[in-house]
């Protein structure tokens, strides 16, 4: 019997050939693609933060300001409302700006982040 080219089965490098080489490195392609994704993400992080700001400043701003005068069984006697008549709406005042602080003083961050989407960011949420 002879035995012909076609029957003849290549076998690639075996997991004990191959101990102690290096592990294939990611291409440019693989980087620039992760780098763009971060910087996706930070500018979607971005506009979140800027929108949240905006909002709790709005919230801060509506309830610290508002003054109502409600009138009370009949038109000759009335009620004065305001945010500080009540412990809850103080502190929602009070929260609010706290939050509203935090956002802007976060903002800078993100930019940073989308200007270095290389660089891990800083975890502060």
């Amino acid at each position: 019997m002879e035995k012909s080219d076609a029957t003849t089965i290549e076998i690639g490098e075996t997991s004990r050939e191959r101990k102690g080489k290096a592990p294939l490195l990611p291409g440019a392609a693989d980087i620039a693609r992760a780098a763009a994704y971060k910087k996706g993400v930070a500018i979607f992080d971005l506009i979140l933060r800027v929108s949240a700001a905006v909002a709790a400043l709005a919230a801060t701003i509506t309830m610290g300001t508002t003054e109502q005068t409600l009138p009370f069984f009949t038109q000759f006697f009335q009620f004065q409302a305001s945010y500080d008549d009540l412990p809850t709406f103080t502190f929602f005042v009070i929260a609010m700006s706290i939050a509203t602080g935090y956002l802007v003083l976060s903002v800078p961050f993100s930019i940073v982040c989308i200007a270095r989407p290389q660089v891990t960011g800083p975890d502060f949420s």
